[in-house]
């Protein structure tokens, strides 16, 4: 099969405690219209959008009233829905995705296998417990739910830095810039499925 012309898909994902609606699309320009009431995830999200060159619309209601939590980590899978619905059945695709990304003194590493099997390997040293009022442990919670429900196998490592908003936001870029890559048309393989199984 060809890759689709059209890489797009609107998820929505309503829970007791969360009402999300994601819209992707992965052949965009890297426009984003994010509400999700947690204003450093949507710094964060905007930046996945312009650095992995896709549209990204997110609309969350979750219960802030005890935490952020619920709301970050449901984000994370209803994207991870949401993208793996876009891509297709990954014909012609690259399939891997890397990037180093610096932000000052901060340098993060990505690496991205669109392979069909969820796994994560999160190992970055923040260097203090919160962000403003943002608490650095749901950066793992968002990646966690997005790797559980996109089916990809996820590498994040923080190299360096000192300043855990620039380490946070350095990933985020890295991240971008690894799918950005992963989901590249394979000149050399188009319609291919890039697999000894034949799926991914």
């Amino acid at each position: 099969m060809n890759q689709p012309t059209t890489r797009a898909a609107t998820v929505e994902r309503n829970t007791k405690e969360t009402r999300i609606r994601v819209a992707i699309d992965l052949d965009g320009n890297g426009q984003a219209e994010l509400d999700t009431g947690v204003p450093f995830l949507d710094h964060m999200l905007d930046q996945l959008a312009r650095h992995g060159m896709m549209d990204l619309r997110v609309k969350a209601q979750g219960d802030l009233h005890i935490d952020a939590h619920h709301t970050v980590e449901d984000i994370g899978i209803t994207l991870g829905q949401a993208f793996r619905q876009a891509l297709g059945d990954k014909a012609g695709i690259l399939r891997y995705g890397h990037a180093y990304v610096p932000l000052d003194e901060a340098l993060s590493r990505v690496v991205v296998d669109l392979s069909g099997r969820p796994g994560l390997e999160f190992h970055v040293p923040f260097t203090r417990a919160m962000i403003g009022s943002f608490d650095v442990d749901l950066v793992h919670e968002f990646f966690q739910g997005f790797v559980n429900h996109a089916l990809v196998t996820l590498h994040i490592d923080g190299l360096r830095g000192s300043n855990a908003h620039h380490q946070c936001e350095s990933v985020f870029k890295a991240f971008a810039r690894a799918l950005r890559m992963a989901v590249s048309a394979d000149v050399r393989a188009a319609g291919v499925i890039v697999s000894t199984k034949g799926v991914l």
